[in-house]
């Protein structure tokens, strides 16, 4: 089964853009996954083609119209596939989530764009799940479904190499990923740690497990104490 995803988007040309190369354009071009972009504007009715309007109750900026993004929606429902909008006002990703997306047929993403959506769109169509990459605003959502879709791309069957390249990483576990090395042995004073370099796998693992959960403690408390509270 192809994994489709699909954009919704006043700029389709920002896309497949990276997903275009590396890994995700190797996938691309064996047809583990395919794209397809929707030019949201298509769907607009009047001459001027306009897909925004002022904010009601006043304010700067424009907001994204229900009846235009409505209409372009419905152009591509009839799948399983999930329904993202990317917006600052949404549920931060996860890890896991991507994980549950990248297992089912594939995705469509809404593109956010000016001051956002009109609400209604959402209480109109209650399947969209909306959804921010992290505490950041960005001028638009593509950049953010590309990462979205990238995330998703990975984790499809064959598309990286080793097997355990998926699982061994940030997030998979609940724990930031343990620190990386490879050679040169020694650079600018500084050596590999030693029990890397003993070939002795179980204190290799044990290592690997205390720097990811020392590391999380560190950088990522709030990571750190839903981890904690799973295991308790």
């Amino acid at each position: 089964m192809t994994f489709a995803a699909t954009i919704l988007t006043l700029y389709p040309e920002m896309f497949p853009g990276p997903l275009g190369a590396s890994l995700a354009g190797k996938a691309l071009e064996r047809g583990d996954w395919s794209l397809d972009t929707v030019q949201i504007r298509d769907f607009a009715t009047d001459k001027h083609k306009n897909v925004d309007d002022t904010p009601a109750g006043g304010g700067a900026g424009m907001v994204l119209r229900a009846d235009v993004l409505g209409a372009a929606l419905d152009s591509v429902l009839g799948s399983q596939a999930p329904i993202l909008a990317m917006t600052p006002r949404g549920k931060p990703i996860t890890q896991t989530r991507i994980r549950e997306i990248a297992a089912g047929p594939g995705v469509t993403i809404l593109c956010g764009r000016f001051e956002g959506y009109d609400e209604r769109l959402f209480e109109a169509r209650p399947q969209i799940e909306q959804v921010s990459l992290a505490d950041i605003v960005l001028s638009g959502g593509e950049p953010a479904a590309l990462a979205i879709v990238d995330a998703c791309i990975r984790l499809l069957p064959g598309v990286m190499g080793a097997p355990s390249s998926g699982t061994e990483e940030s997030f998979e576990d609940g724990l930031l990923e343990y620190p990386q090395y490879t050679r040169p042995q020694e650079w600018e004073g500084r050596t590999i740690p030693e029990v890397l370099r003993s070939g002795d796998h179980a204190k290799i693992a044990a290592w690997r497990k205390q720097r990811s959960e020392d590391d999380t403690r560190l950088r990522r408390p709030d990571l750190w104490e839903r981890y904690t509270d799973v295991r308790d």
